[in-house]
């Protein structure tokens, strides 16, 4: 049986991994932890915490290929009941790990000038959020700067550092390593130290 427990008190859980995952959205840079969650198979306990938190029936899904075990997959429908995307401009949720490629990006959904609101949210999985590259961010949740140092994989830091569309069109990004999570929303500028 691949079937795997979700979060253990469901309402309290996800309501404070809702409240976590918002504050690393409106403070982008800050690290936050997702305790107490599950990991279903290759994905880690911030991953799974994300996804029974925001992933439900209406958001389809899209997995890397490291990502789609039966396990997952079970897991995913069974506790989110959100179905994979048939074709990419479908996708709300991306999971990704380090082997994230910059066309993977580029076939997601943006959004548009008149619904930004679609654009994916791309989750990617990390060795590490510390001692990678140095960044710099600045926009909207930060007072002046923050610096972090995720290890990110050479196509997301490209992809960060030149956003190919411009507000409010884009992808946020949720990092998650174990039980951690740090996001990088479509309004913060990246820059290298």
């Amino acid at each position: 049986m691949s079937l795997l427990t979700g979060f253990e008190q469901p309402i309290d859980q996800s309501q404070h991994a809702f409240r976590l995952i918002l504050k690393a959205l409106s403070e982008p840079g800050h690290t936050v932890t997702l305790q107490g969650g599950p990991a279903w198979g290759a994905l880690n306990s911030a991953s799974t915490a994300a996804l029974l938190t925001l992933a439900d029936q209406e958001t389809p899904i899209q997995l890397c290929e490291a990502f789609k075990s039966e396990q997952v997959l079970t897991n995913i429908r069974f506790h989110s009941g959100a179905p994979l995307a048939a074709q990419p401009e479908e996708v709300c949720f991306a999971l990704f790990d380090t082997q994230l490629q910059a066309a993977d990006l580029l076939a997601l959904p943006h959004g548009s000038e008149i619904s930004p609101e679609f654009g994916a949210t791309v989750i990617v999985q990390l060795n590490g959020l510390e001692q990678g590259t140095p960044l710099r961010l600045t926009g909207p949740g930060i007072e002046r700067q923050r610096q972090v140092s995720p290890q990110l994989p050479p196509a997301l830091l490209d992809f960060l550092i030149n956003r190919p569309l411009r507000f409010p069109l884009g992808l946020d990004i949720l990092l998650t390593c174990g039980d951690r999570l740090l996001a990088l929303p479509r309004t913060t500028r990246v820059e290298v130290c």
